[in-house]
């Protein structure tokens, strides 16, 4: 085992600071990984304040990593040492249920192993994340990041990259399509670059009018103020599909009024208790509302060719790993466009 630093919080109450963890050696089929970037998730703050109930300490967050690969296992074949590579929210999973066989492995049906906080099946106790100089990854769990794309700024995608994009391929957005973002944070701006990108009527829609220029510079079409009831009231019936990506529980009713007949509006935001829906806002209309995590692997692969394809990456404000508590305190107040990432060197520096 190799003793390496990284950043950790030690109670729900606790500041992140400086810690000390073990990576093991590197397997057969392992890739190890010097971490060069690390987004913040709003899953991270989650996590540290066990918001989840399910958190297990001490945390070290972090599943939005960048870097280059340092070492191979004999079993590699995939990957050489300099290559740039991501790890997303995943570690390892069972890869023989029948989740992991249709290449889901996020729905693993005996448990994925999360990138922190999950069961470490080789060390024992719990994965440390990516607020740490290294990290080391069975290679299925390795992605390729395309070379022309900007490494710092491609972080996020492997979290709310691959969570905005995952329902908008599964459901088959298209050109021409009239597509719905609701709301405007690190999620929604993704939503929006990506529904662009694909080629759709692309709809922000938001209570701000204040984000109205940002939406548009991001790729917007055009802008719904929710808040609105005669703009919503123009807009009724007409959606192909809406990405619901409000964080908190809100009410949905207003939403499912913008569908067309057949049409879904799909949850990847509030992972909490909603208000109640009207059924006859859905039964009129025959309207789902469906709700949609990362993705597996291959589909998050095919998300960064996407990215390489259409230069597609976040727009993020850089930060030195000194400065994450304050971080979180501005990402509780909504307060970065859109995403914050750590440089890590300031970690190895420090």
């Amino acid at each position: 085992m190799t003793k390496i630093k990284a950043y950790a919080a030690d109670n729900k109450d606790a500041n992140l600071k400086p810690f000390e963890i073990e990576r093991r050696e590197t397997l057969k089929d392992d890739v190890k990984i010097d971490i060069m970037y690390c987004g913040v998730c709003h899953s991270d703050l989650h996590q540290v304040q066990n918001d989840w109930k399910n958190s297990v300490y001490p945390v070290v967050p972090g599943h939005e990593i960048i870097g280059k690969v340092l070492e191979v296992g004999d079993g590699v074949t995939k990957f050489k040492v300099g290559d740039l590579v991501g790890v997303g929210c995943l570690v390892d999973s069972c890869k023989s249920c029948s989740a992991c066989e249709d290449n889901l492995e996020q729905f693993c049906e005996n448990g994925a192993t999360w990138t922190y906080n999950s069961k470490d099946k080789h060390l024992g106790g719990h994965t440390f994340g990516g607020y740490s100089e290294s990290v080391t990854v069975n290679k299925e769990f390795v992605l390729k990041v395309p070379e022309n794309l900007d490494a710092k700024a491609a972080a996020p995608l492997l979290c709310a990259g691959i969570t905005t994009y995952s329902p908008l391929a599964y459901w088959g957005v298209k050109k021409g399509d009239k597509v719905g973002v609701i709301g405007l944070g690190g999620l929604g701006h993704m939503g929006i670059k990506f529904a662009h990108a694909m080629g759709a009527n692309t709809v922000m829609i938001t209570t701000s009018p204040s984000k109205s220029e940002d939406a548009k510079k991001l790729g917007a079409d055009a802008v719904l103020i929710s808040k609105d009831e005669a703009q919503m009231k123009e807009h009724a019936n007409s959606f192909d599909f809406l990405l619901n990506t409000i964080p908190v529980g809100h009410d949905m009713n207003p939403y499912a009024a913008l569908l067309k007949r057949d049409a879904t509006m799909v949850i990847v935001g509030a992972v909490e208790p909603l208000d109640p829906l009207h059924g006859g806002s859905l039964i009129m209309g025959r309207k789902s509302i469906a709700g949609s995590l990362i993705g597996g692997l291959k589909e998050t692969q095919e998300m960064l060719d996407f990215c390489g394809e259409h230069n597609v990456v976040s727009d993020i404000e850089m930060i030195d790993i000194q400065n994450i508590n304050e971080a979180y305190d501005r990402l509780q107040k909504s307060d970065v466009k859109y995403r914050f990432v750590i440089d890590m060197k300031s970690l190895k520096n420090n």
